[in-house]
């Protein structure tokens, strides 16, 4: 079953983690960055995992969003400067998920702008 609901999970999925791998490369910011990277990895994964009910549950994309975000936003809190504000970026577009059956491109558009999100925390590790 491809349904738009799924089909949104998937992108979100791929569009995060396939940024976050190469997300950190600076050697002053090695340390942090690498943590960073492999913390919000480690909770996006757990939001891909949770994806999986999304085809029957539309609205478990919003609680899988919400906790992801909550998780993000603790995570931003042991940082500062550009890096803090990327993660608390990434923060808003996870608790702003939603999908409305009556206009699937609106949450792609959400989607798609997590790749600004992931870019920004690239650019704050550089």
């Amino acid at each position: 079953m491809n349904t738009p609901s799924r089909r949104i999970a998937v992108v979100i999925a791929t569009l995060t983690l396939a940024g976050l791998t190469t997300a950190c490369g600076a050697i002053g910011n090695a340390v942090d960055c690498n943590q960073v990277s492999s913390e919000v990895t480690k909770i996006m994964n757990d939001f891909s995992g949770s994806m999986a009910k999304v085809a029957s549950d539309p609205k478990a994309l919003e609680t899988a969003g919400d906790e992801a975000a909550g998780k993000i936003k603790t995570l931003a809190g042991n940082y500062d400067g550009e890096l803090a504000s990327a993660l608390n970026d990434l923060a808003s577009g996870l608790d702003g998920l939603k999908i409305d059956a009556e206009n699937p491109s609106a949450t792609m558009e959400s989607v798609q702008k997590m790749q600004g999100f992931v870019t920004k925390i690239q650019s704050a590790c550089s």
